[in-house]
């Protein structure tokens, strides 16, 4: 792929401090763009669609592998591949870039872990709070009441 343009093969891709994915897990093609563009658009296949093989990857844990393809949604294809498509950019290596980058940001939104929430419970001081507030708002609406009438 990065070699038949002249760039040296990039291996291993950081996603993370410790996660990477390979680029043989990586696929790229690339499609003409759709919309405006004039004749350059109907001429120059200058859209990327990356696929990465998200079953098939062996260097991202299974539980980042599960939140990846709940994070891709409608992305995700059943045979276990991510696509992304790029087309915001007029030549191919700035679309090729920006696939890869999202695609990155999405693997690094999957692998952050959320904190598990800890079930408190509620001070005696709040606990006491909360009735003298409900006290005082009583009080209130009993001195609404009607007086007798002269």
């Amino acid at each position: 792929m990065a070699e038949e343009n002249g760039m040296p093969p990039r291996g291993r891709i950081p996603v993370t401090g410790r996660l990477f994915i390979e680029e043989a897990d990586l696929r790229e093609d690339f499609i003409r763009a759709s919309g405006p563009g004039g004749q350059n658009v109907n001429k120059v296949s200058t859209a990327v669609q990356l696929r990465f093989d998200l079953s098939g990857n062996t260097s991202l844990p299974e539980d980042v592998k599960a939140r990846a393809a709940e994070l891709a949604g409608s992305r995700l294809t059943r045979s276990g591949e991510i696509i992304i498509q790029a087309d915001r950019f007029r030549t191919q290596q700035m679309n090729r870039d920006d696939a890869l980058a999202r695609l990155i940001e999405l693997l690094a939104r999957a692998a952050h872990r959320d904190k598990p929430r800890k079930a408190t419970r509620p001070t005696l001081a709040s606990k006491r709070r909360r009735v003298e507030g409900k006290k005082h708002r009583g009080s209130i609406k009993k001195m609404r009441g009607s007086g007798p009438v002269e």
